[in-house]
């Protein structure tokens, strides 16, 4: 297995891991030891082939990781943004080795779409806003290489929570909002951190309407000295490859794609194995006529946030002209494997609980009784016992808990033999096999295995990549576009990055959608609130 996954990267799309505040707490707290307590996790509970202690999780680290990727995101909405305190849980990201690692800061705008991040957005002297505003800059130009602007989402006024805790009734409001962001990122940037201009919009027509009103921020001829280094693929322009090139295509034009000066394009929340070789088509085609330093990103929290919903990756499969998939499955959870003294993979195929599992190099050589390290009887850190399916539940007093009619709760299966730490092992792996998943796939797809979704054989045979190469080897910017619409079926029949197909679709309007193929679980199956209920149960 490859455990150096930075130099398999070569010249695909560059997957970002969304980096869970919760993983990320596990490494940062570990570097500093509480004087009473000890260290954060203790030295009996570390897996023995944890070579690196704890360090051993954090890919960030080329010289003790269990494996290394350079590449990841970050979100301001995890983090704490006063830069002149001493964070521990965030040490991983703000304690990094700045020139070995890369990493783009998410702003926090889907905080705000939710309602998490209150304020009168549109108004600039609100107190509120204006504190989150300024954090945020000041956080990203302190610890990101490059940063998102604080974008106002489109969709924001369609998320109660969201319209009631801003104010944003409208796309109109969204849009001046976002541009209060950016005047005042515009003025008070320092330079340290390069800036990426988030594009927006829910259809074709807001979507272009967005573009041109926000495009100027990124002008090195109207903003010389502070201009906006790059462009982020929100709303509709992430996931429909019809208005993607038609985007690629107007920014060349604009002037607004230049070598040096915007070399950055990221792409919001897209996990599509398909996708991954889709936007390496995108990174070479612009790269060999457009900007020989262009750099396609995407990032996804899938590994953390499968987890979190106690599934664990298990296998990948790319069948030439087939549905490419991450294979992921509900993880083993008994008290009976917590003294089994066969590893993870051993006791997991063996069981009949997976058919098939693929190690990680955090995997390799761990025992399954570290993740399911609870025991009958054990209790948690707040003093339930553990106990076995069809017993009586358990309160810390050992007094049966009993359901609202008064009777007593029998569990249909086992408490949980986890602890918090075998949520964060199986993170790290599923970290690991989700780049490798996306390197391989770009693998097979150089040595000619092609999903169904990027060619159509229906008449000729009819491949995404060249197409791209066409578009863009065009020398005005009407050829380029003639040519996109000349294949409009063949866009039209590619699902986008959340499952929706076609110009109509609405895909940002779903918050979490369908990310990923899975063989006995359905998207609607991940609760994204369980990830925030892990981190929750950190503070």
């Amino acid at each position: 297995m490859n455990k150096d996954l930075t130099a398999a990267q070569q010249d695909y799309a560059h997957f970002l891991p969304a980096l869970s505040g919760f993983y990320a707490t596990y490494v940062g707290k570990q570097r500093y030891p509480d004087p009473v307590n000890g260290p954060y996790v203790p030295d009996s509970r570390i897996p023995a082939n944890f070579q690196n202690n704890i360090e051993s999780l954090n890919y960030l680290n080329s010289k003790e990781g269990a494996f290394t990727y350079k590449w990841t995101l970050y979100s301001a909405g995890h983090a704490d943004l006063d830069v002149n305190k001493h964070v521990p849980k965030e040490d991983m990201v703000r304690n990094r080795d700045r020139e070995n690692t890369w990493l783009l800061g998410d702003s926090g705008g889907f905080q705000i779409g939710k309602g998490v991040w209150e304020g009168d957005w549109k108004d600039p002297n609100c107190p509120k806003a204006q504190k989150k505003r300024d954090g945020v800059l000041r956080w990203m130009d302190a610890y990101m290489d490059y940063g998102m602007i604080l974008d106002i989402p489109a969709w924001v006024a369609r998320s109660p929570a969201g319209a009631k805790a801003t104010g944003i009734s409208t796309y109109d409001e969204a849009v001046k909002a976002t541009r209060i962001n950016n005047d005042y990122w515009m003025k008070h940037r320092t330079g340290a951190c390069k800036f990426l201009n988030v594009l927006q919009g829910e259809n074709h027509a807001d979507a272009d309407d967005w573009y041109e009103q926000m495009k100027d921020y990124c002008d090195p001829v109207k903003y010389p000295d502070n201009h906006f280094n790059g462009w982020s693929m929100g709303g509709q322009n992430m996931c429909d490859v019809h208005l993607l090139l038609r985007r690629i295509v107007a920014l060349h034009y604009d002037g607004l794609l230049q070598s040096g000066v915007h070399d950055v394009m990221h792409f919001l929340g897209t996990s599509k194995l398909e996708w991954a070789c889709l936007l390496t088509d995108v990174q070479r085609a612009v790269r060999k006529y457009y900007n020989p330093t262009f750099m396609v990103t995407f990032d996804c929290a899938s590994p953390f946030l499968a987890t979190a919903n106690g599934q664990v990756y298990t296998s990948n499969e790319t069948p030439d002209r087939g549905k490419w998939t991450y294979r992921m499955l509900p993880s083993v959870d008994e008290l009976k494997y917590a003294t089994d003294a066969r590893t993870f993979k051993d006791a997991t195929t063996q069981d009949g609980i997976f058919k098939v599992f693929e190690d990680s190099p955090l995997t390799d050589g761990l025992l399954v009784s570290d993740i399911c390290t609870y025991k009958k009887g054990d209790r948690n850190k707040i003093g339930v016992p553990k106990v076995s399916a069809g017993e009586v539940e358990l309160d810390k007093n050992d007094q049966p808990v009993l359901d609202e009619k008064g009777n007593q709760i029998v569990r249909k299966k086992d408490s949980t033999s986890w602890d918090s730490f075998s949520y964060a092992i199986q993170m790290g792996h599923n970290v690991w096999t989700h780049i490798n998943a996306v390197q391989e796939a770009n693998r097979q797809y150089d040595a000619g295995v092609i999903p169904k979704m990027l060619v159509q054989e229906q008449f000729d045979r009819v491949l995404v990549r060249d197409v791209m190469d066409e578009i863009f080897s065009k020398t005005t910017r009407e050829e380029s576009l003639e040519v996109i619409e000349k294949y409009s079926k063949l866009w039209m029949s590619i699902p986008g990055t959340r499952g929706a197909i076609g110009k109509k679709t609405v895909n940002s309007s779903t918050f979490f959608d369908a990310l990923f193929e899975v063989e006995e679980s359905t998207e609607e199956d991940l609760d994204e609130t369980k990830l925030e209920e892990l981190e929750d149960e950190q503070l």
